[in-house]
């Protein structure tokens, strides 16, 4: 795919790495020279950093913990990891995703693998496969560093701070850091405030590691991450808390004058609690609490080695994770009544991955890859299973599945230009919500959605191609991506009339199931231009589709979006100004409860200023994001909640 990337965590030579392997695209969080990145710097929320990569876009149900869809998936069809360990979201309305527990502080880029592609530890990626890199300084760095950041928002007065140290020998190396994080309700355009928009959230981690040996090294991490008062204007309850508890470690061997490079493995724990509550909702007819629990316990191991023209790693990955939740109604006048949503569902995993990059000549390479998993599911709580036990009479206590991947990626660089074709096959196996799920209430499309553990396992296959052109000076360049994947035994929610909802408002139910086919397709047209030194004008334009078995649209499904950035730096200034938005959703899925979409059109403006302040570096980052105020929403919008309206902003980022 354009934009071939080797990424090598590792500041000498002499520092333990991680083997490089094939990705789509990254951008940078951290420190780092170079690469794609927020202009808004590490300040920027996890969220705007995703937003810079392609295939990207984000579900959004409030200000904070925005959803990532890749190709048009959502969660279901996606791997998510952070550093290689499995995490699973707590929250049954998919308020907490993985991105959500980690900060910029303590990353130091995300990775993307578009579609079937995935990186050695997804698995179920049939839309793509995220990587969040921890920030680990390494062996032989600067003896002690220091950075601090502070930012502010005038929209909802954001306040950011933030601060890391960082210790290096070439024996031992330690970096840990704090960051904080509090918003008050925004204002959409026009000045119209959007009530339970706020939230806070603190950030700590620590990494570290011990040389044992001159190739042999030691590495562990912690991180603590709890968001809490977090509003969710699209939804009919908020988040009293959200807060995880992540921990590994991990041992790196390199080789010396052998075909292996490097032998990683790595043990993890995480857990997950999540409480949504309505207490500080206006007229609540029955107050309701829904807490919900993930723990997953994982390992993996990963080889890397050369022989020849080939570059091969397999990786060996097993996990277990618990899912819980259950909610408690209370009717006025009434005895509580209760129910359990996610019958504390336990899954192992276990999975063998395989990758190789050939070097078929100077000017071509192919890469293949392929994943085998198996994974055991049994539904721990008896009271929930005998609840879905109602609707499915005889269904089981357990459950296996097989699943797997596999694809091929072809690339061709010919003067200036590179040809890039492809294609894969992969399934995944239903979510705990799609199998086991029990009246879990969609705001979308306002229906009680029911699990189904009947559902066969979804599988797609994936075609893609990309073909990029630029002058001999690197000028102009311009290209074109596109993909297309055509879905079996697609899973979505299906109207069942013969039961009634259980949510006050709701209009009925729906039930999981499997449609025979689906097909989702994406396309986009780039161009770079770099008329003089310092000037750059770029712009992207991107156009999908999405159709079930009867020709009908799928939901969330982005109409024509488009973006142009024109950009000028001249030492230390950079000056930077963004048109972005997209055309009327005429294609919205309104079988599914979606709702038509106006167009909208913003425009931001950003300037910053690096300077010294001694020896020690200072940035300057401030601009005007919605400079015209205008009020909109974007079809991924949860109930068309609205954007910000003008935002000015202004943060320092400061290294001692």
């Amino acid at each position: 795919m354009i934009g071939l990337i080797l990424l090598i965590i590792g500041l000498q030579n002499d520092t333990i790495t991680t083997s490089s392997h094939d990705l789509d695209e990254v951008v940078i969080v951290s420190h780092k020279e170079g690469g794609k990145r927020s202009i808004k710097g590490q300040v920027a929320t996890i969220d705007e950093h995703l937003q810079e990569l392609n295939h990207v876009e984000l579900v959004r149900r409030g200000s904070y913990a925005w959803e990532p869809t890749v190709n048009n998936m959502q969660t279901e069809r996606l791997s998510t990891t952070i550093d290689g360990m499995k995490i699973f979201y707590a929250c049954t309305d998919k308020m907490d995703p993985v991105t959500s527990y980690v900060e910029s502080g303590n990353l130091q880029s995300i990775s993307l693998n578009s579609g079937l592609n995935g990186n050695p530890q997804a698995t179920g990626n049939i839309g793509g496969a995220l990587d969040l890199k921890l920030r680990k300084v390494g062996f032989g760095a600067d003896a002690f560093r220091l950075s601090t950041q502070v930012g502010y928002e005038t929209n909802g007065h954001v306040q950011v701070y933030g601060a890391d140290a960082s210790h290096s020998s070439q024996r031992l190396y330690v970096n840990g850091g704090a960051f904080f994080r509090r918003a008050d309700n925004y204002k959409a355009g026009g000045h119209q405030e959007v009530n339970f928009s706020k939230f806070q959230k603190v950030n700590a981690f620590v990494n570290g590691g011990y040389r044992v040996a001159a190739n042999d090294a030691i590495e562990g991490t912690f991180i603590y991450d709890r968001a809490s008062d977090v509003g969710y204007p699209a939804l009919n309850m908020d988040v009293s808390k959200a807060e995880a508890f992540i921990t590994s470690l991990a041992y790196k061997h390199l080789f010396e004058d052998s075909k292996l490079e490097s032998w990683e493995t790595k043990g993890y724990y995480n857990h997950i609690t999540h409480v949504m509550d309505d207490t500080t909702r206006p007229n609540v007819e029955i107050h309701m609490d829904m807490p919900g629990e993930s723990w997953t316990a994982g390992v993996y191991s990963l080889l890397t080695g050369t022989y020849g023209r080939h570059q091969a790693q397999l990786n060996l990955d097993g996990y277990y994770n618990r899912l819980f939740a259950d909610m408690t109604m209370y009717p006025g006048g009434a005895a509580p009544m209760y129910m359990v949503t996610w019958p504390d569902v336990g899954t192992m995993n276990v999975g063998a991955a395989l990758s190789d990059d050939i070097s078929l000549s100077d000017v071509s390479s192919l890469h293949l890859s392929g994943k085998l998993s198996w994974q055991h599911q049994r539904l721990n709580n008896e009271e929930g299973y005998k609840a879905l036990g109602v609707f499915f009479p005889g269904m089981k206590q357990t459950y296996h599945q097989t699943t797997g991947r596999i694809a091929a990626n072809y690339q061709l660089s010919i003067v200036n230009s590179k040809l890039s074709i492809g294609a894969g096959w992969g399934s995944r196996a239903p979510t705990v919500t799609e199998a086991y799920g029990y009246y879990l209430n969609n705001t979308f499309d306002q229906y009680d959605y029911i699990g189904n553990p009947r559902l066969k396992n979804e599988s797609a296959i994936e075609v893609n191609g990309s073909y990029q052109l630029s002058t001999l000076r690197s000028q102009l360049s311009v290209g074109l991506d596109a993909n297309a994947f055509f879905f079996s035994n697609y899973i979505i929610g299906q109207f069942e009339d013969r039961l009634s909802a259980m949510t006050v408002g709701a209009e009925g139910v729906k039930v999981y199931g499997n449609i025979d086919h689906a097909t989702i397709a994406n396309v986009s047209l780039s161009a770079e231009w770099r008329p003089v030194k310092g000037l750059r004008w770029n712009a992207k334009g991107t156009y999908s589709l999405g159709r079930d078995n009867e020709g009908d649209n799928l939901p969330l499904i982005a109409p024509f979006i488009y973006q142009t950035r024109l950009s000028y730096a001249t030492g230390p200034l950079s000056v930077q100004t963004e048109v972005k938005g997209h055309t009327r959703q005429v294609k919205y899925g309104g079988k599914y409860g979606e709702m038509e979409t106006s167009e909208w059109a913003i425009v931001n403006l950003s300037v910053s200023y690096q300077l010294s302040i001694g020896h020690y570096p200072l940035s300057v980052r401030t601009g005007v994001e919605n400079l015209f105020d205008r009020y909109y929403a974007t079809y991924a919008d949860w109930c068309h909640i609205p954007q910000k309206g003008r935002n000015i902003y202004m943060n320092l980022s400061f290294d001692l």
